[in-house]
């Protein structure tokens, strides 16, 4: 069963955003999609507030979310986030069983 974590990185004056663009320009982000255990690892722009990034990451199991925690790209991406002096708020969901009464709301 999947564990997502929702983490809101908030800055001023487009931190967030550039916080982004290093992740990935540098490799960083590519490097933690490739970790094995990883399901996503994706960022989105906040339509209501510009100074907020959403990242959705998703790993297989706990496990593998530990594993992540104890590897080198955590030291760089906490680097990385003191660089652009980046606020988190952290939100944590494990997939739920499928529901059939659900689908009378999916357009699939």
């Amino acid at each position: 069963m999947s564990l997502t974590v929702n983490l809101y990185y908030t800055g001023e004056h487009g931190s967030a955003r550039e916080f982004v663009r290093e992740m990935e320009g540098s490799g960083i982000a590519a490097a933690i999609r490739a970790e094995s255990g990883n399901e996503k690892y994706d960022y989105f722009q906040s339509l209501n507030d510009p100074e907020t990034i959403l990242l959705i990451d998703q790993w297989r199991d706990q496990k593998a979310l530990d594993d992540h925690h104890a590897s080198p790209m955590m030291a760089q991406l906490a680097a990385l986030r003191d660089k652009y002096n980046l606020h988190m708020r952290v939100e944590r969901y494990r997939d739920a069983e499928e529901n059939p009464a659900d689908e009378a709301f999916m357009r699939k």
